[in-house]
């Protein structure tokens, strides 16, 4: 099994902005302000499905579309959402779906004053993990939209990893070189790996995850393995690890059989 010094190597080196792209936590970076970041973030988390220069390439064509995030929602009405994203479409996300979903956000601001607060308001001090917050945070958002296909916004409570989601929760949460940051009242220590195919083959080869499916328990499986390692932080290593195999610079094989010896 990898080491927690083998760990700490592979964060150290690809635990830098040089190592995020094509990323869609690249865009991120253009909002220094949280209230912004947050919404771009939604945006950038829910469309991170497909082939990622095409990833890329719709989330920044919907952010061109919202300048200011923060503000631009605040004062948007239905009818202005949809016709900024008129003729939008990310595979199967439509101008009028991505209009519902940034409509349900605009609400829930107004709700609670941010998504960061809305979020917050679903946790409680018992909780070990963010996962139940997560599934009551997207069911008022989807509720707010008026409904969403899973596609855009998944369904924590079905069972899914919801990589995505996870993924926006990492990137709000946690600080370090690449990740920015931004939300208060969530604490590094209660993310979920945002576990997909990729992550599960690693996780699996590294001897830190056994169940078969990509799902929700198999989420949580890997969290508790790499809270081993980094009790306070058990997403700590998943930036670094996800370049091995995404980046051409990269030999996930390699690292691999170094760890398992094959």
């Amino acid at each position: 099994m990898i080491t927690t010094d083998a760990l700490g190597s592979l964060y150290n080196q690809f635990t830098r902005r040089e190592y995020v792209h094509p990323d869609p936590l690249e865009v991120l970076y253009d909002y220094p302000e949280a209230a912004d970041r947050e919404v771009a973030g939604l945006v950038a988390a829910c469309l991170s499905y497909g082939r990622v220069r095409s990833i890329l390439a719709s989330v920044r064509d919907a952010l061109s579309r919202m300048p200011s995030p923060r503000a631009w929602l605040t004062e948007a009405t239905t009818d202005t959402l949809r016709d900024a994203f008129a003729g939008f479409r990310h595979r199967f996300a439509t101008g009028e779906q991505m209009a519902a979903l940034l409509l349900g956000a605009r609400r829930l601001v107004e709700r609670h004053g941010s998504l960061n607060a809305a979020f917050v308001a679903r946790l409680t001090s018992g909780d070990e993990t963010v996962a139940d917050a997560l599934a009551g945070f997207a069911a008022e958002l989807r509720e707010a939209a008026g409904g969403l296909d899973a596609h855009l916004l998944p369904c924590p409570a079905r069972g899914s990893a919801c990589k995505r989601l996870h993924l926006f929760l990492r990137w709000m949460v946690r600080c370090d070189a690449v990740d920015p940051g931004g939300w208060a009242g969530v604490s590094p220590r209660q993310l979920v790996v945002p576990l997909d195919v990729h992550m599960h083959r690693i996780c699996t080869a590294l001897g830190l995850l056994r169940r078969k499916s990509p799902d929700l328990k198999a989420a949580l499986e890997a969290t508790a393995a790499f809270r081993r390692f980094a009790p306070n932080d058990p997403v700590r290593y998943d930036f670094a690890l996800t370049r091995l195999g995404i980046r051409t610079d990269t030999d996930l094989d390699a690292f691999l059989d170094q760890w398992t010896g094959e």
